[in-house]
């Protein structure tokens, strides 16, 4: 798979004058290097901090990296993705990875099908005809949290169609949940991990920020939140099954710091498309417009991180997605589902393209690059 990939594919469309960084391991260095992206060519942070967490805490990080020329030059990116010198990894290394659910509408209206269907695909269709027309046009363009949510809540109680996802969808709690351990998560090029008992599961494109302990919003990537949606239907309790398997996080290509060419504003509007093609011939198609949240970033990032909760090495968090796949691909109403070799490709024009390959979580590598081994590593190096 990574053998596929080029620096031109993965890469923002306007990435010479956007300040990527990230994480590779490197053949040269002897394990896992902070790294500046800088004219395609990877540049090693590990002098200014040995992790990348700590890279993003620095209260100075534009001064520290604005001569990339000072950092030792590890190679070209594309020798990277080939696999000559080493390899991307995901562009996240102490922090916590944590995700927010049910932010968008359509998604919203999906989770409580799901619910309803009980993880049964055949009857999410029957579902979704005798609900859409009620939930879509309830929910569209409601403001969590917002007297117009309340009420809407209250009609729908009534109604008996309330639901704990439209609880978190449209009240004053956001649902956040830890989606992955840290170190965990794959990068771009990696193979995505479905669970072998899994027989209705989907990708889920995201905005992913990359968040300091002060609770500071310093950039952004792209991320593949891999969803079970037959085990989470089962049970709101299977959550943490559904969502954290070998290789279910994936985020990449690199984290995209904030500047005066690129900030927040430029997440609030971005738009991250969805491509799925199978080796059935199947294609799959979608966006999600980021303006469409029902929270804003900044909302739910105070929600994780406050007086609280806190995370001293920083976040990464993934913030919803609008799209959930519902295009039939075995049959007349039984919707999407994953197959092996599945390639996605989760890509907007300022973050570049986040491209996976799917495979059962029991035949993806399994993660043994732990905390432990890090240190162990750094220590050898002479970076601790």
């Amino acid at each position: 798979m990574s053998a596929q990939l080029t620096s031109e594919l993965i890469l923002p469309e306007d990435a010479e004058r956007a300040l990527l960084l990230g994480r590779v391991w490197s053949t040269r260095a002897g394990g896992p290097c902070p790294v500046l992206l800088h004219r395609g060519r990877v540049r090693d942070l590990s002098t200014l901090a040995p992790t990348l967490s700590q890279v993003l805490e620095r209260p100075e990080l534009h001064a520290d990296i604005a001569d990339p020329l000072g950092f030792s030059d590890l190679g070209e990116l594309d020798a990277f993705l080939s696999g000559d010198v080493g390899e991307l990894l995901a562009p996240t290394d102490l922090q916590a990875v944590k995700a927010a659910g049910v932010t968008f509408a359509g998604s919203m209206l999906e989770r409580v099908i799901e619910e309803q269907a009980k993880g049964d695909p055949g009857r999410a269709s029957e579902v979704r005809k005798r609900l859409a027309p009620v939930l879509g046009d309830s929910l569209k363009n409601v403001r969590a949290g917002s007297q117009e949510a309340a009420e809407i809540k209250k009609l729908l109680q009534d109604m008996g169609l309330w639901s704990q996802y439209l609880e978190v969808g449209i009240g004053p709690d956001a649902e956040i949940f830890t989606k992955a351990q840290p170190l965990s998560s794959v990068g771009c090029g990696a193979a995505i991990g479905i669970h072998p008992k899994s027989e209705w599961n989907n990708p889920e494109p995201e905005v992913v920020l990359a968040v300091t302990s002060r609770g500071e919003i310093v950039g952004a990537t792209l991320g593949n939140d891999v969803n079970l949606r037959d085990f989470e239907g089962r049970s709101a309790l299977l959550l943490s099954k559904a969502k954290d398997n070998n290789g279910s996080s994936a985020i990449g290509p690199f984290i995209r710091l904030f500047d005066d060419r690129f900030t927040l504003d430029d997440v609030k509007q971005a738009e991250v498309s969805l491509l799925v093609e199978g080796q059935d011939g199947f294609r799959m198609e979608g966006v999600s417009q980021m303006r469409a949240i029902s929270r804003t970033p900044e909302a739910l990032v105070s929600q994780l991180l406050n007086r609280n909760h806190q995370y001293p090495d920083g976040v990464v968090f993934f913030l919803g997605t609008l799209f959930a796949p519902v295009q039939d691909r075995h049959g007349p109403g039984l919707g999407f589902t994953h197959e092996i070799g599945d390639r996605v490709e989760i890509s907007s024009p300022r973050f570049g393209r986040l491209i996976n390959v799917v495979d059962r979580s029991d035949n993806c590598p399994e993660w043994d690059f732990g905390l432990g081994a890090l240190m162990t590593n750094l220590a050898q190096r002479g970076l601790l």
